[in-house]
């Protein structure tokens, strides 16, 4: 059985750690390879790889640095297929659903290509008789990412192609239970001729990302992940002195008005449910349908989510995949068996669902809640299922109201066709990201990514100019000529 290594200082090499895990395809319960827990020592060894690189690389003028980033996007869209192939068999997402999460994270790398730009600082003369001011940015050393199980090619993407194009240096723990993207992405990084020590891999898990927060080598932390531990690293990170950036989980609430586009608009909120079996952080979860659209909402979910195709997501025809692994099925199957305890009306029960041939499969099949009161488990936390909660609400106060009660503030969205409905939802719910007829509200690589309340620790959010702000320091210079 493979054992896959870190990646540190241009080379392969094996883990300190003794401990393996098994990777597995979760629609077969085959065994794909095994990853190690690596030690404090790994991390140690990779930021002394980093610090190593860090001179020369951030001293490579930003156009020389983009020219990287153009090949690095190059190798990868050659290997868009073999990446997303990968991604299936370790996560369990359908292909189209694993082409679209590479996909997504090229364009991060397109973006950042575009660093002399966006590197740019400014100036002003005579800011008093003589004298002028200007900005510029500078990078400020090493940087370390931990990211999740749900987008394996994607969410590292939104850090690594930003840290290394404003010149700093970067270290990433992916997920321990899909490495396997990454490992292969690494590979590719290697073809494409970065320095060795700009970027550096170590597998893992907690001793890894408590070694990240507590390093004083690291200048900054990025994390993808629930929000008990987002916090746990803000909070960490935060008191050695480190930047962070720490998104958390969600409860995103869809609000349906009684004038939306019926069909497109429970087209949407199904895709938007049950894409990636639910396992994403900008999934819907509460339907809320206002008034007269409550019916119409509940039925045409349900016909949606009966019409789901179960299955290895490798296979044509398939629609939603498994959930990433027997434990987190059993936590799924937990929620639902809540919500009957509770007194929601289950509709549609995806406990003990079968795929023919597949008997070791993590399978949870789309699930409908009615009569979904606001105090339930299953409308206040987060489910990472295919689990949809209808709630009813007499009008659009009513429904920002239910939304704004939630811990969480990572997505929400409205369908209506009234811009004076939309625009009073944008402007009054507390979600970092906001959509309007659209199910899931993912900002392109060149806008902020990040929520509000429990959804986000820290000041900067993920991709677009804040990321640009992330990775730099801004230094002022004022200048006078005698």
């Amino acid at each position: 059985m493979r054992v896959l290594e870190n990646f540190i200082g241009g080379a392969w090499s094996r883990s300190s750690g003794t401990t393996l895990l098994d990777v597995k395809n979760p629609a077969t319960g085959e065994c794909l390879a095994k990853v190690p827990l690596s030690t404090a020592a790994d991390v140690d060894a990779a930021v002394k790889a980093a610090q190593a690189a860090f001179p020369g690389w951030s001293a490579t003028p930003p156009v020389q640095r983009a020219r990287h980033l153009f090949r690095l996007r190059e190798v990868f869209d050659a290997h868009r297929d073999e990446i997303a192939a990968i991604c299936t068999a370790e996560h369990g997402k359908t292909l189209a659903e694993a082409r679209n999460d590479f996909g997504r994270g090229i364009e991060n790398v397109e973006h950042a290509a575009g660093i002399p730009a966006l590197l740019m600082g400014q100036g002003l003369e005579d800011v008093a008789s003589g004298i002028d001011c200007h900005t510029v940015r500078q990078p400020l050393g090493v940087f370390a990412a931990v990211t999740p199980f749900n987008f394996p090619p994607m969410v590292p993407l939104w850090f690594l192609p930003y840290a290394v194009a404003t010149g700093n240096t970067f270290v990433l723990k992916p997920s321990e239970q899909v490495p396997l993207s990454q490992q292969r992405i690494f590979e590719l990084i290697d073809q494409a001729g970065l320095p060795p020590g700009v970027v550096n891999l170590v597998h893992g898990g907690r001793e890894v990302v408590n070694a990240f927060c507590a390093h004083e080598d690291i200048a900054g932390v990025s994390f993808v992940g629930s929000s008990a531990v987002a916090r746990h690293v803000y909070r960490s990170a935060a008191e050695a002195g480190k930047r962070v950036q720490a998104l958390g989980g969600a409860k995103n609430f869809l609000v349906v008005m009684p004038d939306a586009e019926p069909s497109r608009s429970i087209a949407a909120i199904a895709e938007s449910i049950y894409g990636c079996s639910g396992q994403r952080c900008l999934a819907g979860s509460v339907v809320v349908g206002v008034g007269e659209a409550y019916e119409a909402v509940r039925e045409g979910l349900l016909e949606r989510a009966r019409a789901v195709v179960l299955g290895d997501g490798a296979r044509p025809g398939v629609t939603m995949g498994p959930v990433i692994s027997a434990a987190h099925r059993d936590r799924v199957v937990s929620y639902i068996d809540r919500g009957v305890a509770e007194g929601a009306r289950l509709l549609l029960d995806g406990r003990g669902a079968k795929v023919e041939g597949y008997p070791h499969g993590n399978w949870v099949g789309p699930t409908v809640f009615d009569d979904v009161k606001p105090g339930m488990v299953i409308a206040t936390e987060e489910i990472f299922g295919p689990v949809a909660c209808l709630m009813r609400a007499r009008d659009l106060d009513e429904a920002i109201a239910l939304a704004n009660r939630s811990e969480y503030g990572n997505a929400a969205s409205i369908f209506t066709s009234s811009g004076r409905a939309a625009r009073e939802f944008q402007r009054r719910v507390g979600a970092g990201m906001v959509g309007v007829n659209i199910g899931v509200a993912a900002p392109m690589a060149f806008f902020p990514f990040g929520g509000q309340k429990g959804s986000f620790f820290g000041d900067l959010k993920a991709h677009g100019p804040t990321a640009i702000d992330f990775y730099t320091e801004r230094k002022i210079v004022i200048t006078r000529w005698f």
